[in-house]
């Protein structure tokens, strides 16, 4: 392996655990925001972002160490095919990103409700007379 090789293992594991780390931040406070019934869409779609770049990063580490001469066919077509589906989801993640910090709609909230009980909904006050 070259200095190279060595360098972009380093970079990708330190991406890897950073972004695990986040994930797992990004739990927590999907965790609270499910409680409270309502998630920022910005929150999900960085989610979507993070988690797509994170299995991008794991597949990287995995071509890396797999880079020995006279891999299989078979193997290379799966690790392309890999890579490409989480690129995908890392530019689907990028893409919807963009477009909601451009269009300034950072503070979009999905809110969540329970199945209507009666006909009132979530946010009116418990009417029971």
């Amino acid at each position: 392996m070259g200095v190279i090789d060595v360098l972009l293992l380093i970079a990708y594991s330190m991406s890897l655990i950073c972004a695990l780390l986040l994930i797992a931040a990004l739990f927590l406070y999907f965790r609270r925001r499910l409680r409270a019934k309502a998630v920022s869409l910005f929150m999900v779609a960085a989610f979507f972002f993070l988690s797509a770049y994170t299995v991008q990063m794991a597949i990287a580490l995995w071509i890396r160490f797999t880079a020995v001469p006279g891999a299989g066919a078979v193997l290379a077509s799966l690790q392309t095919e890999a890579l490409a589906v989480a690129q995908t989801g890392t530019t689907i993640g990028l893409l919807i990103l963009t477009l909601l910090v451009f269009t300034k709609r950072q503070d979009l909230f999905i809110v969540l409700q329970e199945g209507k009980k009666g006909g009132a909904s979530h946010a009116d006050p418990d009417t029971n007379q």
